[in-house]
């Protein structure tokens, strides 16, 4: 069976305009390979993200990781923690498997866990690209708890996200 298809589009392009600010890491180059730690067969490590320049009015933030070029209708969510307090503007690398900042929780990934989940496409498919990206919110809470899907904190991210910051590392195996 074949799994050649499109390349799907940046799935942020495709969202309402909100403001840009800066996020950079020291273990993922924007539009560069993942590092092994970043793989879920050689590492399964969450990166390093650090963030600046949110919009004035942010009380808290949801940093997600998305693939979408996993080969089904809705991508693949890695990661996904919610409420994130508005004084965290970095989290270390491994971060989603210690201690979360403030009253910060996961909600599951699409690989049935909560936490990271590194990369992990299909053999021999394609280059995908993970897009990890902070969210600026505009409430002290998302409104959801870890019971929830990455696709509804994503409805909920549509209505209270005030800035987003973006970067995105590819994988192929």
């Amino acid at each position: 069976m074949s799994l050649d298809r499109p390349v799907a589009p940046n799935p942020y392009d495709l969202l309402p305009e909100v403001a840009a600010f800066t996020v950079t890491s020291d273990d993922v180059s924007h539009g560069a390979p993942l590092k092994d730690d970043q793989v879920a067969s050689e590492g399964n490590t969450s990166p390093h993200l650090s963030w600046s320049g949110a919009p004035d009015g942010t009380q808290s933030y949801v940093v997600t990781c998305f693939d979408p070029d996993a080969p089904t209708p809705s991508g693949f969510w890695h990661w996904v923690l919610v409420d994130v307090p508005a004084d965290v503007t970095s989290l270390d690398t491994g971060a989603a498997s210690g201690a979360l900042p403030g009253k910060a929780f996961h909600v599951r990934n699409d690989g049935g866990e909560s936490g990271f989940m590194g990369a992990a496409p299909p053999e021999g498919d394609m280059p995908h690209r993970y897009f990890f990206v902070v969210h600026a919110v505009s409430e002290p809470t998302l409104g959801v708890d870890d019971s929830v899907s990455p696709a509804v904190v994503s409805f909920n991210l549509a209505f209270k996200t005030l800035g987003r910051a973006v970067i995105h590392g590819t994988y192929q195996h």
